[in-house]
């Protein structure tokens, strides 16, 4: 089985623009049926902190445009959208849609990147989730997700062996980026692809650097700064006789609680 991982310049706060973008892209890259193909955080606006203006017409607009992608080259899609709760929060989303057009899982975000203010205008996951792909388990994150290790290692113990992180990751701490998906893919032993933008916002520059990387920590492909897609072959036992073969996994343990004063 096929990953893709999509990158492009997000042309900011325009959904149709971006549909095009995608739309395009997906044409010529041409995926196998039953690839997964991913798309960055908030793939079809940018970062933005404009919840009421990203957010009409969602779920539908986004999820309408995907599941006809979705349909049209037999593919699973992963992509970021922006919806809405009740309260007028937006909640910063990875969607899953299969070949037959069904939105099969939604993620929530768990970590809100507050140097940004993202925590004053969004809403928090409350759970990590998985989904099944071609005999495997695969976990969905979302780019500031990536600097805490341990929901990674509860969405191992459920079973997780492939690692999505979408992203809006910058220029400046594009170093973090990599080391970090590197990290992740060696401590849980999984395969581990980063789906970042390149381009620029209104705030900020973005390298792109979409990367996959091995349960061995190795790099499978690296996109480079500019538009366009990665993709890889994907076996899961590469990912079971790896870790059969070097136990880390099995070898963990949790340090006891202490309590009292110090003596």
């Amino acid at each position: 089985m096929k990953i893709f991982c999509c990158q492009f310049d997000i042309a900011w706060e325009n959904k149709r623009a971006n549909f095009d973008k995608v739309e395009d892209l997906l044409a010529r890259a041409r995926p196998p049926a039953g690839s997964l193909v991913a798309l960055p955080e908030m793939g079809f606006t940018g970062f933005s902190m404009n919840v009421a203006q990203i957010a009409k017409g969602e779920p539908k607009l986004t999820e309408t445009f995907l599941t006809a992608m979705a349909q049209r080259h037999g593919v699973y899609l992963i992509a970021g959208l922006v919806t809405r709760t009740p309260e007028g929060l937006g909640r910063n989303e990875a969607v899953l849609v299969t070949p037959d057009g069904t939105v099969e899982a939604h993620y929530q975000k768990l970590h809100l990147f507050s140097p940004a203010g993202e925590h004053a205008f969004y809403e928090p996951g409350t759970r990590e989730i998985t989904f099944a792909w071609q005999g495997g388990t695969v976990a969905p994150f979302i780019c500031y997700d990536l600097r805490f290790p341990e929901v990674f290692r509860a969405a191992v113990d459920q079973g997780a062996e492939f690692y999505v992180v979408i992203a809006n990751w910058p220029r400046v701490r594009e170093r973090h980026w990599l080391a970090l998906l590197q990290a992740r893919a060696i401590e849980n032993q999984a395969f581990v692809a980063g789906v970042n933008r390149c381009g620029r916002d209104p705030q900020l520059d973005y390298s792109g650097r979409s990367a996959i990387f091995g349960p061995d920590g190795e790099v499978i492909a690296d996109a480079g700064n500019s538009e366009g897609w990665i993709s890889a072959e994907l076996d899961w036992e590469t990912v079971r006789a790896y870790r059969r073969r070097f136990p880390a996994l099995s070898d963990r343990r949790h340090s006891p609680s202490v309590s009292g004063a110090a003596q």
